[in-house]
């Protein structure tokens, strides 16, 4: 059967359906040739102001957009090198400031993903639980964005039935090249069903699709909040257009070096190695533990050693079961239980394992396709071959033997092979003065581990780094975080001159 994947975004901060279109009451923009987005290093597109209009409801079971939302599509070259050529549409919302006369200026944001989609960000930008405190609505216009081939921003389409076929851990020389075939077949299943806005979903074009929406909102300058990839468009927003921006926090940061293969891989698998020793410290002192008064490091090395030999077993209510689990499933168990479990929790499924009986939450492997079509072509994550890979993932599980990689980093990695869109050079550097930049991280962060945050703020000419001592992804966010919310809110807010 010829089936057909649309590229899904993953939930951000705000639940909501993706398959919105603008009702007919949500205003597309008007004549153009009123303002002009500038490039650093190419010609200008016209940009016309925007007109609001009415946000579309939401799909059931979902809440409807704030009452305060307005919506409207800017249109953008498909291709930036040719800004006359043809056009695709940005699906843009606002949050309009509660405090007019208090009123700073506008603040942008990107959710990451890559493949969320952004305009959530101001759709619901006043939800108790996930949206932005007073100070921030109070004082800014919030302008979030569905990035290009996302969301209502023409949702990229791809043949979903190649990517079952995809070896998730090739094993050897013939597999990896299987898997290298089988990623350029859907890559060009990508580029056939969608066009060729999916060979332009990198992050220089989003960037310059930003500097469309800043135009078209007549501003001069706008504030950016970026979230793990968010962060990575906001560097490439403030390497292309470093004059218009008022204000720029990061939080949870991407490397922004263009790390290869197996740096990214080293950071994010020491991370989670880390992570590991960090539970086994707790797990000495606190009788919650499941495995209190045993070494958790020793007990992943056991596991390891029986998942090689070929003994090791999924648990069952009553001991192991007949299913073996290898050394991968293992290494992807410890990464999504180490990164994103409660302590209590990865401790009882350890010892679920170690002893044969329990429950065991497996997650499953895979990258979607919105992080294949913008990762890919941001990052050059190429391998030569499958010595190379196997090279590669010896070194790492030598920085790493406790948990052997991140699966989350390997997946990225292993969806970059045979990806026929090439990686994109990066774009030169534009002129003007940056402002003091913010980035947070937490600690021990597995999908945008610390290493690469501290890369993001030395390639400022001046930035700070907020960390928290806490496992866990995206900070800005109420729960056990408020401190770095409070700090990112207190770095917009202030002057910035």
């Amino acid at each position: 059967m010829n089936t057909s994947m649309r590229v899904n975004p993953k939930p951000g901060r705000r639940v909501v359906s993706i398959f919105l279109a603008l009702s007919a009451s949500a205003a597309v923009l008007a004549a153009p040739g009123v303002a002009a987005a500038q490039q650093s290093d190419g010609p200008a597109a016209s940009v016309p102001p925007i007109h609001w209009g009415a946000c579309p409801k939401a799909e059931p079971p979902y809440p409807d957009p704030s009452p305060r939302a307005q919506c409207a599509t800017v249109e953008v070259p498909l291709d930036w090198a040719k800004p006359n050529g043809p056009k695709t549409g940005i699906f843009v919302a606002r949050y309009r400031a509660t405090d007019p006369a208090g009123r700073i200026g506008v603040l942008m944001s990107n959710p990451g993903g890559p493949g969320t989609p952004g305009a959530d960000d101001a759709l619901y930008a006043d939800d108790p639980v996930s949206g932005y405190s007073p100070a921030i609505l109070q004082r800014f216009d919030v302008i979030g964005f569905d990035p290009r081939g996302i969301g209502r921003s023409r949702n990229a389409d791809c043949d979903e039935a190649i990517t079952g076929q995809i070896p998730s851990r090739p094993r050897d020389a013939a597999e990896f090249e299987r898997l290298r075939t089988l990623n350029g077949r859907l890559a060009a299943s990508c580029l056939e069903r969608t066009g060729p806005l999916a060979a332009h979903m990198d992050g220089e074009s989003v960037a310059r699709d930003m500097d469309a929406i800043r135009a078209a909102l007549g501003e001069r300058r706008i504030s950016f909040l970026g979230h793990s990839y968010g962060t990575f468009l906001g560097e490439r927003y403030a390497r292309l257009f470093p004059s218009r921006l008022r204000a720029l926090a990061l939080d949870s940061a991407m490397d922004p070096d263009r790390p290869n293969a197996e740096r990214y891989l080293t950071d994010g698998s020491v991370t989670i190695d880390d992570t590991l020793k960090r539970l086994a410290a707790w797990c000495e002192k606190d009788t919650a533990c499941a495995l209190n008064g045993k070494d958790l490091t020793a007990v992943t090395d056991t596991l390891f050693a029986r998942a090689g030999a070929g003994t090791l077993r999924e648990p069952g209510p009553n001991g192991p079961t007949r299913t073996a689990v290898d050394a991968d499933r293992l290494a992807d168990f410890l990464t999504f239980a180490l990164g994103k479990g409660s302590p209590e929790e990865t401790a009882r499924q350890l010892a679920a394992l170690y002893t044969g009986k329990g429950e065991v939450r497996w997650s499953p492997t895979g990258t979607e396709l919105a992080s294949r079509l913008v990762l890919c072509q941001d990052y050059d994550f190429r391998i030569r071959d499958y010595a190379e890979y196997r090279a590669i993932r010896e070194r790492v599980a030598k920085a790493a033997p406790h948990v052997r990689y991140n699966a989350q980093a390997l997946d990225i990695v292993l969806g970059c092979q045979g990806w026929s869109m090439p990686p994109k050079p990066q774009p030169a550097r534009g002129r003007g003065n940056l402002p003091p930049v913010l980035v947070v991280n937490a600690t021990h962060d597995l999908a945008t581990p610390l290493p690469g945050a501290r890369r993001m703020a030395r390639s400022f000419p001046e930035a700070s780094l907020f960390t928290m001592d806490v496992v866990g992804h995206w900070l800005y966010r109420r729960g056990g975080t408020e401190e770095a919310m409070r700090v990112i809110d207190t770095y917009l807010t202030r002057p910035q001159g």
